[in-house]
């Protein structure tokens, strides 16, 4: 009942918060936008501390918008992060759960089967990683009305490939890789389109084709991703822009410059939908897929990716999954306001829902809680998980949980469990597992109960000496 409230709320705002010079009609459903970069680390902007690297357009987002503080990714690598984020489970829950060459099923539901419900367009440009050329994974099988990018995470590693994928066929382009892997890997010998360069413009395009009914753009950006078939030269852009005379390695102004770039093609998605007059009519998230990487010659400490957080990329430490949420939404969001409302990717599906309507076609046995009362600011309304689950299956076996301000962490899963207090200790320094037995106790037992048995996905069988 309270969800259904505070639908018919929200439609009351939007008629009068939408401006009648607007090319949207008062009561057409918000348009949604979710921006996910690729290994982007929590400090990697401006608005979440950074110091070096310019992103003033995510920055001025943040400014204009709502920032959280408290926002986790799907997984610590790439995949299962982008599995959880479209199908609504935890990692101990869905399908993919891991990285490799896994495609969604037929009957997984995804975020965009669920706006197409409520009538929605929907778009995918970037990067899939749930399904490969021919398979039931494809995005234009999973509810996408359009799609342009990489299918397959390593294709993706590529900035300078020999094809991408427009829907179901391949596109060719002008670079040569010789020794090209299977599914597109590899490093150009000629390198002469620039993926996102032909990325960008697509999604741009999506927003100028649907400008006059309810879209859904998820823009899976690549960067700042590594080559990791490039080795220490895998930073590939174009040019190093405002970092071409900096006294850094090669590999750093790359990086700077990838995140430059990318915040660029943010603030070019904002432009249009002002130049369309939609702008008050879209509700805009940015988010990462999981924390920063050491890859492609990249040194995550160099310009403190992962802030203040203990960790990088395949840690279930903060580091590796907490990740930057900005919403932006002109006029419903307050600007400049902060949320510490801990959710995680597995809620933007019932988020989506929510804002459509359409929460009846949300599985029931999901793990999201819809966080739109936080975005509105009414966070008295808004629901709180239990806890939150990670579990990762490469390197040893891994899990997590956090619940309030306890986090576990058990990585390696030969080792014993560690348990902080993020509230005194958000760098995760003071192990706490001796003082509060119980307490640890207690939480292990809710991450053994968070975990579905999958023949694919299995922790490693570990004779240990609790």
């Amino acid at each position: 009942m309270q969800t259904k409230t505070r639908r018919i709320c929200l439609f009351v705002f939007i008629m009068f918060a939408v401006p009648f010079t607007s090319a949207v009609g008062a009561d057409q459903l918000p348009n949604i936008i979710f921006i996910m970069a690729d290994d982007l680390g929590y400090g990697d902007l401006g608005c979440y501390g950074q110091k070096r690297i310019k992103t003033p357009h995510i920055d001025q987002m943040a400014v204009e918008g709502m920032r959280f503080t408290d926002f986790y990714a799907g997984s610590t690598v790439c995949a299962p992060s982008r599995c959880v984020l479209m199908t609504g489970y935890h990692t101990g829950h869905c399908f993919i759960r891991g990285n490799g060459k896994d495609n969604l099923r037929p009957d997984d539901i995804t975020v965009a089967e669920v706006l197409k419900k409520a009538g929605y367009a929907t778009g995918l440009f970037g990067k899939w990683g749930l399904g490969h050329e021919g398979s039931t994974g494809l995005p234009t099988r999973q509810g996408f009305d359009a799609f342009f990018g990489y299918l397959d995470q390593h294709h993706a590693h590529n900035y300078y490939p020999t094809f991408l994928i427009d829907n179901e066929d391949r596109v060719k382009l002008k670079n040569l890789v010789p020794n090209e892997g299977q599914f597109g890997q590899g490093v150009a010998s000629k390198k002469i389109q620039y993926s996102q360069d032909l990325i960008a413009p697509r999604a741009l395009q999506f927003v100028d084709d649907h400008k006059d009914e309810p879209f859904f753009l998820y823009y899976a950006l690549t960067l700042p991703h590594a080559n990791n078939e490039a080795g220490k030269k895998g930073m590939e852009i174009p040019d190093h822009g405002i970092y071409t005379d900096l006294d850094w390695p090669e590999a750093q102004k790359g990086h700077a410059a990838m995140i430059s770039r990318m915040d660029a093609d943010v603030g070019a998605i904002l432009d249009r939908l002002r130049h369309h007059g939609i702008d008050d009519n879209t509700i805009v998230m940015f988010t990462s897929d999981n924390g920063p990487h050491r890859e492609g010659g990249n040194n995550s400490d160099f310009n403190d990716s992962n802030g203040l957080l203990k960790g990088i990329k395949r840690d279930l430490s903060e580091g590796g999954i907490r990740v930057p949420m900005i919403v932006r939404w002109p006029g419903n969001v307050k600007a400049g306001s902060t949320s510490s409302h801990a959710g995680a990717f597995w809620d933007l599906m019932a988020t989506c829902a929510d804002i459509a309507g359409v929460e009846d076609h949300v599985p029931d046995d999901t793990d999201g809680v819809s966080f739109l009362p936080a975005v509105l600011g009414n966070s008295d309304q808004q629901e709180e998980h239990d806890f939150l689950y990670w579990a990762f299956y490469e390197r040893g076996g891994a899990r997590a949980i956090r619940a309030g301000d306890w986090k576990v962490v058990h990585q390696p899963f030969n080792s014993q469990p560690r348990l902080y207090n993020l509230a005194d200790d958000l760098g995760e320094q003071k192990n706490l597992a001796a003082d509060h037995p119980d307490l640890l106790k207690e939480l292990v037992a809710k991450m053994d109960g968070a975990y579905a048995p999958s023949e694919r996905w299995r922790f490693p069988q570990i004779n240990r000496k609790d």
